[in-house]
């Protein structure tokens, strides 16, 4: 990574992913399979132009907003951009909001209604979308390269999840993606092995029995890394944040470069974006900005300006 941190690698990373996986999502694995995306195109599901992120991207672009207007997290602020996104359409690439989880909606409208932010998110074991990882990202940057987590990064990473998502496997999954990013940011290496340590720091984090329950018996796949050489018949490319954190890493270890990870991630069908993006963003951070198809980078739309928008953090950030 050098002295400081380019989030462009992890960012840029990330919504490249997310625009590859847009037109495709809800797409079946078997269809996939005999039509395989290779390339960024336009339209299909959402019938968007080529290189239309969605609304993974555009969490995270209000997140960052955020913390560049505020140089601190702020919980509200937060939240009124989530909404300017949602209901004005900011940060979107053409002007409108054209896909949002049903748990995300349910914790912005607990917000238009007064509900403090950190009590909006949706706490039924059903709320267990990937609506938080997906926008977890920036926060791993804010907090920086680090070998271990603390206390008072989970809570942070717990904190932003919690503005949509409050069930404790949202909370986990996004301290294990963040966990690993960290550590990258931190450390260079072999990637499997990379990940393998950011999951074996956490093991031992969770004292409470009812965590340390849910942990034990719901992400036994990643605490043995089992998930790592399972057949592709067995992973799961559904909205299940658990799932998708798995088909992620599945994605990651998997393959040798950025856009084998992705397309490898995106042809599991289903939640093709978000996948997708959720393996980008490691796979930016990991291989570098100049891995990512120059060709795909160039298509995004608003590019320059998501650019500009990331070198303002950086400058937060570092």
């Amino acid at each position: 990574m050098g002295e400081s941190m380019k989030s462009k690698e992890g960012i840029m990373g990330f919504v490249v992913a997310d625009a590859l996986g847009v037109p495709y999502e809800f797409v079946k694995r078997e269809d996939l399979d005999e039509y395989p995306i290779n390339d960024m195109i336009g339209h299909g599901t959402y019938n968007q132009p080529k290189g239309s992120f969605s609304d993974d991207s555009s969490m995270i672009l209000c997140t960052i907003d955020s913390i560049i207007c505020k140089k601190e997290i702020d919980y509200d602020e937060i939240m009124s951009r989530f909404l300017k996104w949602y209901n004005d359409g900011e940060y979107t690439p053409n002007g409108k909001c054209f896909d949002i989880g049903k748990t995300t909606i349910k914790g912005l409208s607990n917000y238009e209604i007064g509900i403090a932010p950190l009590e909006c998110g949706g706490k039924k074991e059903r709320d267990n979308g990937n609506g938080s990882l997906m926008r977890i990202l920036p926060i791993a940057y804010y907090i920086g390269p680090k070998d271990h987590l603390e206390s008072e990064d989970v809570d942070l990473i717990y904190n932003i999840s919690r503005l949509t998502h409050s069930h404790i496997r949202s909370l986990i999954s996004c301290h294990i993606y963040c966990e690993i990013i960290c550590n990258l940011l931190k450390n260079d290496g072999n990637l499997r092995e990379l990940i393998s340590k950011s999951i074996d720091n956490i093991i031992g984090y969770y004292k409470d029995k009812d965590e340390r329950e849910e942990f034990n018996n719901h992400f036994r796949r990643i605490i043995d890394k089992s998930i790592f050489d399972e057949s592709r018949d067995n992973i799961s490319s559904k909205g299940y944040v658990i799932s998708s954190l798995e088909a992620a890493l599945w994605s990651l270890v998997n393959t040798t470069n950025y856009k084998d990870a992705v397309l490898k991630a995106a042809n599991l069908g289903e939640d093709t974006d978000t996948i997708a993006a959720i393996s980008g963003g490691i796979a930016g951070i990991y291989y570098g900005y100049e891995h990512i198809p120059e060709d795909w980078v160039n298509s995004i739309i608003k590019k320059d300006k998501i650019l500009d928008l990331l070198d303002k953090f950086d400058e937060i950030i570092n």
